[in-house]
């Protein structure tokens, strides 16, 4: 569940360019005094050490070795861009770094308010360094460069050294975005209107990229070219703009959710997936895990001191009543007939617990629409499914054969109401529906799917097999449990390829795992999976307490089981090795469980007894036939080789600050992205539809349709798709006569640079 998650942390410079764009993600607290209750934070410390002693699979040695690994995660998550502390910060912290298992072990805060308090102190400063640096304009005449590498980068010596560090690092945001609005200018001048975009691959760590404002409006609003200094005064205001913003986000953090950090920063020493959920993270796992809340379906997002609905929810109450619409901004939120509460300025948590409720009870929100009317709009709540989160299938026909495509996004489960939806009834109905429409084979992509519940994975892995093992859990000290598939059905049993990627975690490694084990099918995809092979249990805090005034403690993830393979392997670091290794963009980025500090270690248990899948004979044949294909497309080694120069990319941290420089070297940027400008524009020219039940649902729900008709439009320019229906073609019981491809349609298939 928690695999990108958490290698985005692992990449936290590359999200200090992010966290500046979007107002939905996370940042940290001014305010030093709210929340404070010391007391609190001593019982968490005392529940958590207890916990995590008692239930985790193989609790670590809390000694000195712990007390420096806190201390080294904790200062990095607290200042990852090294541009709020000074040297003698660190140096006054350092004394406390073999001292934070006695610490903790005894309760004490001396660490955590010492931090916390400079922190709070030093953001106060930062605030009133870019304000004043972005008062004056850059010199971007001067030959100078900024490294973005923080992590080897050293701390500041005095104030006047953090000064420049700022000024380095601000001169090179705004460098960024004068150059797109020069060259946008320079376009508009020769008569050529182009939208300046940035490959994934040029998000380089550290910089904070200024996305806030409309380059081309600011270019335009008056219809005039402007000059180099009103475009330079441009990019100041906005990048100042995106600072308030970042730092109004800021304010929203209380010292609970600071201490969250530290926390953390504990629990991670036991293993990457034991993580403290304060009492909102809880609610938000749980909604993640089972996919539906209680409440009005509807997206927000702070700006400011004002919240506004960026999305609502396809079928939830908000988008049936069609009141409320994206850009609409919150003033008031009133609890049925009560008297409205002004939620300008409150804290985005806040403003989401008032319009949350039971199904069934009233909200009354007033609200500022888009065309600036105020009105007051009642919705009744009730319970909101997240669709994106379950299961979806396409159909696509080529050469004559149908297939089916069935999109897995995790494994969930209601665990509080079996009748709700889970991933092996939407798997097995799907499945139905697609054996109805009569195709001949089944992708099941599992492609970004962080895993979830191993129960879901016995029953998903149990329609492709007769019955036997699936998956074999062991508990510290106990014998290994294996879980059946007891159900001699078999609801598909023709051509079957798994698509899996590095980002395929935890529960999707087991089932493309059993699957592999048995014969099955055919995996394909990257050259392996994440690594994640561990099991986790949430467990509530509040139970260990009784009669408690410190309000929700909230819960304990933690890593309780490993699980292994049917036969004894474990996918723990490995993970599950492709049949059939297809080039990926990411392929040399460190993005696995294996590259996490900390991670538990790869063992193995003895096999489970289970039966091969026999009807396989054409698997070696059709895995070599594949990977031959793959080895001759032009289009897979042009990714193969973007993969490469995305890793070299990723690994360049030195930035020039001269604007004549940085031009030569975006241009240089520039002109390798046209070369591989093809991989985005391929199309193999299928088209792929719904399922009749979903198509007839699409005719009144525009916002399905829109959805399913963006993913429809990706399935048929996805090349790894391609290959999976390919595959499929080849492990037919009669051969696939295929039709003759084209000139035209080639030259559409691949397109030239």
């Amino acid at each position: 569940m928690d695999t990108i998650i958490n290698f985005m942390k692992r990449n936290y410079k590359i999200l200090i360019a992010v966290v500046l764009l979007s107002a939905t993600l996370f940042a940290f607290k001014i305010n030093s005094e709210k929340s404070a209750d010391p007391e609190k934070d001593k019982m968490l410390l005392e529940l958590l050490t207890f916990v995590i002693e008692k239930g985790h699979y193989n609790p670590a040695k809390i000694d000195d070795a712990f007390s420096k690994g806190i201390y080294k995660d904790y200062i990095e998550a607290l200042d990852p861009s090294k541009r709020f502390f000074l040297q003698s910060d660190i140096d006054e912290f350092s004394k406390y770094e073999t001292l934070l298992d006695d610490q903790l072990l005894n309760k004490e805060l001396t660490f955590f308010n010492l931090t916390y308090t400079r922190l709070m102190k030093r953001m106060d400063e930062g605030k009133e360094l870019y304000k004043g640096i972005l008062s004056t304009p850059f010199d971007y005449s001067i030959d100078e460069t900024f490294n973005t590498d923080y992590e080897k980068s050293p701390y500041a010596k005095n104030s006047q050294e953090l000064k420049e560090k700022w000024r380095k690092q601000l001169k090179l945001s705004t460098l960024s975005s004068l150059t797109d609005r020069l060259k946008i200018q320079e376009n508009k001048e020769k008569g050529i209107v182009e939208k300046v975009e940035k490959s994934d691959s040029d998000l380089k760590s550290g910089e904070m990229i200024d996305n806030s404002a409309n380059t081309e409006k600011d270019n335009a609003s008056d219809g005039k070219p402007k000059t180099f200094k009103e475009l330079e005064k441009i990019t100041r205001e906005s990048s100042l703009k995106s600072l308030d913003e970042y730092f109004g986000f800021m304010k929203d953090l209380t010292r609970d959710d600071w201490f969250s950090v530290y926390i953390n920063s504990i629990t991670a020493r036991f293993d990457p997936h034991t993580n403290y959920f304060p009492a909102e993270e809880k609610e938000r796992f749980d909604v993640s895990i089972s996919g539906k809340f209680e409440g009005i379906g509807a997206r927000l997002q702070k700006k400011n001191d004002f919240t506004e609905i960026t999305e609502l929810i396809s079928g939830g109450p908000a988008w049936r009543g069609k009141l409320l619409e994206a850009g609409d901004v919150i003033m008031k939120v009133a609890q049925g007939k009560s008297e409205p509460v002004d939620i300008v300025g409150m804290r985005l948590d806040d403003v989401v617990k008032k319009i949350k409720g039971p199904k069934g009870s009233e909200v009354r929100l007033t609200v500022k629409k888009v065309d600036g009317s105020i009105k007051t709009i009642s919705i009744i709540r009730d319970i909101v499914e997240i669709e994106e989160t379950y299961a979806k299938s396409s159909v696509v026909e080529r050469n004559g054969v149908k297939y089916g495509v069935i999109y897995l996004p995790k494994f969930y489960i209601d665990f509080e109401n079996k009748d709700g939806r889970d991933a092996g009834k939407d798997v097995a109905a799907e499945v139905e529906s697609l054996k109805k429409a009569g195709v001949n084979g089944i992708v099941l992509d599992v492609r970004d799917d962080g895993g979830g519940s191993l129960s879901t994975v016995v029953d998903i892995a149990g329609l492709f097999i007769e019955q036997g093992p699936i998956v074999q859990i062991k508990s510290a000290g106990r014998q290994k449990e294996v879980l059946f598939d007891r159900d001699k059905k078999i609801e598909w049993d023709g051509p079957l390829v798994i698509m899996v990627n590095s980002f395929s975690a935890s529960a999707s490694e087991i089932f493309a795992a059993a699957i592999q084990d048995y014969k099955r099918g055919i995996i394909i995809g990257s050259k392996q999976t994440y690594g994640k092979g561990t099991v986790q249990n949430v467990i509530d805090l509040n139970q260990f307490v009784r009669s408690s005034d410190k309000g929700d403690l909230g819960a304990l993830k933690t890593t309780t089981q490993k699980f292994y393979r049917i036969n004894g392997g474990s996918t723990q670091l490995e993970g599950v090795a492709s049949d059939v290794v297809m080039p990926d963009r990411y392929a040399y980025l460190k993005m696995g469980e294996r590259d996490v500090d900390n991670a538990m270690p790869w063992d193995k248990i003895d096999p489970a007894q289970y039966n091969v899948w026999t009807n396989n004979s054409k698997f070696s044949k059709v895995i070599a036939d594949s990977k031959n294909r793959i080895a001759q497309n032009p289009q897979f080694k042009l990714i193969e080789e973007n993969a490469k120069w995305i890793d070299e990319r990723s690994k360049e941290n030195n930035y020039s600050l001269k604007l004549e420089n940085f031009k030569k070297n975006q241009k240089l940027i520039e002109d390798t992205n046209k070369k591989f400008k093809s991989i985005a524009d391929y199309n193999y020219n299928l088209k792929f539809t719904s399922l009749p039940k979903e198509a007839e649902a699409m005719k009144t729900d525009v916002s399905l349709k829109e959805k399913r008709e963006r993913w429809h439009e990706s399935l048929s320019k996805d090349i790894y798709v391609e290959e999976a229906l390919n595959i499929l073609d080849d492990l037919q019981s009669k051969p696939v006569v295929k039709k003759e491809i084209s000139e035209t349609a080639k030259n559409k298939k691949l397109v030239k640079s």
